[in-house]
């Protein structure tokens, strides 16, 4: 809400935001001058700064990796021609960093291109990938499969993308970048001829009843001449302009998976430096595509970088990951990840350590028939909010990068030519020249081994043919497979299917779901509109996910948001219990909702998981 004012009170005293933690501490301040003063002068400047705006040359609403990669590279072209131009972005996390989670290893090609001195500059990229391993698991047994080529790591780097990401923030700041973390851009602004104007950031101290609170603050509007959505898998907006602007084709669709993580520190007598070790098989069913992955790592090259968090050494990234196409409604991402780490092989690594953090978040998996048209008038998708993960790599955080990267170009060209035309900036050249760059071509060349699983001899089947394809084909053949249904569709009724018995987790290896919640640093306000809508009401759980469907929110759910509890006003019957402060921002619920009841909206700015090593 002062940000403006701030700005201005900057000029005036030179004093020095250009680090975005700082800038957040000297807001706080101000927000805390607004909170107890009584003076009647700030108020009318809070009235008045409801209608300021930020004009800006290019918004960019997300700091991942492919939103921080535009900025860079934007304001790199802005430097090298001697240009004044103004790059902000919003991002709804705390810090820049606390919402991001993958794997990760990093391949390190879009690094290279975008900061070619990052190693000079002490990116958090001092592991190498050193081993690869591949199984097939039974419940007892780890059998080696062959390494499929893309899934070499050969060059690259075992990360914590969060980590990355904050040094990634650090760059785009030093470039000149205004970096605003703990601001949740909350709705799309459009001008008059339907092109998108820029974005809004949601008010702030309002109750659950919809009324300001004494601590109300008013969202403040950017403006744009270009609005880059990287939001990540499924964002809020993101969704939104596909919808508005129809960019996707007819039939098409996304589809996805769910990846949960945990860090663990092993005992130091059990640790493989730079060992990434992936499975398929148990304790999934044949039909059902999932499959896990181990990275152990050692951090004593490291451990100076990370002393902050107050880390040892010996650490470990172990996650699984389900796609969300699965049919069993009793089915629980959660509890088969838990029941995954008892696997003899895995078991082994753990005993003796210690779990660290926990989190979830769902990936794209559709690949290249399933991206959206990616220009629209005023902005364009970027990133995952478009969905451009290379699944047999099990990586997207390189292509995310090289997306953001070709946007900017085409961005920076659009705005500072010559032809200073009224008409809104359509950035076509960016989907022209992403279709002619390495990222298209490394996602046309393995389209078909995702979809390939749906065939009815369901994992074996995909795992022929991507053998052929991966290793011989290389995608170069006259057809692409397209995936069946979209996600939310391919629940079957619970009749159908026996209870999941899971095993009880014994609290070493294997942990209960709110244990791990707490892990995550999630917090939200209590007194706050819930940010899980139910657009029509409650009637579609109950009578028809519940009745039918056994209530797999309940399941699918990774951080124990959803229920079905007794009703005391009504014996006998059940109702549906959303516990908001416990979400952890994965969307799953919005993608796999059978009734597409749930619409995932954002919550006030700064809320959410703190991810630690993630």
């Amino acid at each position: 809400m002062f940000r403006n004012t701030l700005l201005n009170f900057s000029k005036r005293t030179k004093l020095n935001l250009s680090n975005y933690n700082y800038r957040k501490s000297v807001i706080c301040r101000f927000e805390q001058l607004r909170l107890f003063s009584k003076f009647s002068h700030l108020r009318d400047v809070q009235e008045k700064l409801k209608e300021d705006r930020h004009e800006a040359d290019v918004c960019i609403v997300g700091g991942g990796p492919s939103g921080l990669s535009a900025a860079i590279r934007f304001l790199q072209l802005a430097a090298e021609n001697e240009q004044e131009l103004r790059v902000i972005v919003v991002e709804k996390g705390g810090e820049i960093g606390a919402h991001i989670l993958s794997g990760a290893v990093l391949e390190p090609r879009a690094l290279n291109e975008l900061i070619p001195d990052w190693k000079d500059k002490n990116a958090p990229l001092l592991q190498p990938a050193l081993k690869d391993k591949m199984y097939f698991f039974t419940k007892k047994w780890a059998i080696p499969l062959p390494h499929p080529p893309q899934m070499s790591n050969k060059g690259n780097f075992i990360v914590s993308l969060n980590n990355f990401t904050r040094w990634l923030g650090e760059q785009a700041e030093e470039a000149g970048a205004e970096i605003y973390p703990g601001y949740a851009a909350s709705e799309v602004l459009y001008n008059e001829d339907g092109s998108v104007k820029g974005i809004a950031t949601n008010d702030v101290g309002i109750n659950k009843a919809g009324a300001p609170m004494d601590t109300f603050e008013r969202g403040m509007e950017i403006h744009a001449k270009v609005t880059l959505f990287a939001e990540g898998c499924h964002g809020s907006l993101s969704k939104q302009v596909i919808k508005k602007f129809k960019l996707r084709e007819e039939g098409k669709f996304q589809t996805y998976g769910i990846g949960l993580k945990e860090v663990w520190e092993l005992d130091p007598s059990k640790h493989e430096p730079g060992l990434v070790s992936h499975s398929v098989g148990w304790p999934m069913d044949y039909q059902t595509y999932g499959g896990a992955f181990s990275i152990i790592l050692v951090l004593k090259k490291i451990i100076n970088f990370l002393l902050v968090y107050h880390l040892q050494d010996n650490l470990c990234a172990i996650g699984y990951v389900v796609a969300l196409d699965y049919k069993n409604p009793n089915l629980s991402p959660y509890r088969e990840f838990q029941r995954y780490k008892h696997h003899p092989f895995i078991k082994k690594y753990l005993e003796g350590g210690k779990i660290i953090s926990y989190g979830a978040r769902a990936l794209n998996e559709g690949g290249i028939q399933s991206l959206p048209k990616l220009n629209f008038p005023g902005g364009a998708l970027i990133g995952c909010s478009a969905g451009f993960m290379n699944v047999p790599k099990i990586k997207g955080t390189h292509t995310a990068m090289k997306s953001g990267m070709l946007a900017a170009e085409a961005a920076f060209e659009a705005i500072t030519k010559e032809d200073t035309s009224n008409l809104p900036i359509d950035l076509v050249s960016y989907q022209n020249n992403l279709k002619e760059s390495w990222v298209w071509k490394e996602l046309n060349e393995v389209r078909n081994v995702r979809p390939s699983f749906h065939s009815a001899l369901g994992v074996f089947g995909g795992l022929i043919y991507s053998g052929i394809d991966t290793l011989l084909l290389k995608g170069k053949v006259p057809w692409t497979f397209q995936h069946p249904k979209p996600d939310h569709e391919m629940l079957r009724p619970a009749k159908e299917y026996k209870p999941i018995d899971y095993p009880k987790p014994d609290g070493v290896i294997s942990f209960e779901l709110l244990d791990n919640v707490s892990r995550t640093g999630t917090n939200h306000r209590d007194n706050q509109p819930v940010h899980l809508q139910l657009q029509r009401g409650p009637k579609e759980q109950l009578e028809r996910n519940l009745e039918i469907f056994g209530g797999p929110e309940q399941k699918f759910c990774p951080a124990g948001v959803y229920e079905y509890v007794d009703d005391e006003e009504n014996p006998g019957k059940k109702r549906f219990q959303i516990n908001s402060q416990n979400c952890i921002h994965c969307k799953t619920c919005d993608i796999k909702d059978p009734s597409q009841n749930i619409n995932w909206t954002t919550p006030e700015g700064g809320d959410g998981p703190k991810y630690v090593l993630t």
